[in-house]
């Protein structure tokens, strides 16, 4: 399975905030913004500052899909 985070692009979209943005304001790594562009797995930990900014669930961020 591979980790596919289509659903935070479009909150970023939506809030009018830039991938740059995410990651200072969440206080996440550039190699996390990375991995996560990548499509790669990230930890649980950067997954929860970036749901405490943004207000959301953790599904509302990514999701599972068949590779």
């Amino acid at each position: 399975m591979a980790v596919c985070y289509d659903k935070l692009w479009k909150l970023l979209i939506d809030k009018k905030m830039k991938r740059t943005d995410l990651k200072v304001m969440a206080g996440i790594s550039s190699n996390v913004l990375a991995r996560m562009g990548h499509g790669e797995a990230v930890s649980l930990e950067s997954l929860e500052k970036i749901c405490k900014l943004l207000h959301c669930e953790i599904g509302d961020i990514f999701e599972f899909i068949d590779a």
